[in-house]
């Protein structure tokens, strides 16, 4: 058997990406759907994962149901709680100042940090997610706390996010190059794709080796550097941010590329029956 054809077909877990890679907006990316139902067929699993940390797990599994894919609560894994085990694991309970949605702090909430948003109480952390809701306000009492010396930790590196019509919003990582440019500190923590705290976390929910994952996403910089950083095999698809020009000029070269995961569930059929 050819070595490309035995390492996908070693494959277990697929730790998937979803802006981009199953979804645009509120369209299912044509293929999608056959490529979860061929993991399951197969008897392998799907970990559906976003950077994202705009909306919680209990958002993206009533979105993934409402495009026609069934999917629990713990098939999903978001940025946020890799932020969140991050945290555990320096200090539980820590008192934040949080840049986020509503969804983002509820999670925050529910794992037993404390959220201030008085620049006027003293704050452990400065934390920063996709925040759609921020204003000049929050930016400013962040930037403050953060020219104090309070560490600032964010959910995930991403410039942009991509939305149906070929378009981009910006995204976390933009928010924090900004908090950088105007204190001039950088943040403690980025949690999220490429940090391997990602495969850390998943692994404390499934006892997965190293050689049973892949990771599949349309990024570069996050799915495909995630698969560099934590010697995963690495699956790029060109349904979302990456263009063939933009991976033709990039150094960081993902194991497989495919048009989108359509093409890529073509191929495991394909290889499923050598």
């Amino acid at each position: 058997m050819d070595k490309k054809v035995e390492r996908l077909a070693q494959i277990k877990y697929f730790l998937t990406d979803m802006d981009g890679t199953i979804w645009l907006g509120e369209r299912l990316i044509d293929g999608a759907a056959d490529f979860i139902s061929l993991i399951r067929e197969q008897g392998k699993e799907c970990i559906f994962f976003s950077n994202n940390s705009s909306k919680n797990r209990s958002f993206y599994r009533d979105k993934l149901s409402r495009l026609g894919i069934a999917a629990s609560l713990e098939d999903i894994l978001t940025s946020t709680e890799v932020l969140i085990y991050y945290l555990n694991k320096i200090k539980p309970g820590a008192s934040l100042f949080p840049l986020g949605t509503g969804y983002f702090l509820q999670e925050l909430s529910k794992a037993g940090f404390n959220l201030e948003f008085d620049y006027g109480r003293p704050v452990d952390f400065v934390v920063v997610g996709f925040d759609q809701t921020l204003n000049y306000a929050k930016l400013a009492a962040a930037c403050r706390f953060i020219r104090k010396g309070v560490p600032y930790l964010a959910s995930h590196p991403d410039l942009t996010c991509p939305i149906e019509g070929g378009e981009f919003i910006p995204d976390c990582g933009a928010i924090t190059a900004l908090l950088q440019a105007a204190t001039g500190q950088p943040p403690h923590v980025v949690a999220g794709k490429p940090n391997p705290l990602t495969v850390e976390a998943l692994t404390q929910r499934k006892k997965a080796g190293k050689d049973t994952l892949a990771v599949v996403g349309d990024r570069l910089y996050t799915d495909i550097a995630l698969g560099h950083n934590c010697g995963l095999t690495s699956i790029l698809v060109l349904s979302g941010e990456t263009t063939a020009q933009e991976l033709k000029q990039s150094r960081l070269k993902p194991d497989y590329v495919f048009p989108s995961v359509k093409e890529l569930a073509l191929k495991m059929r394909k290889y499923a029956e050598l």
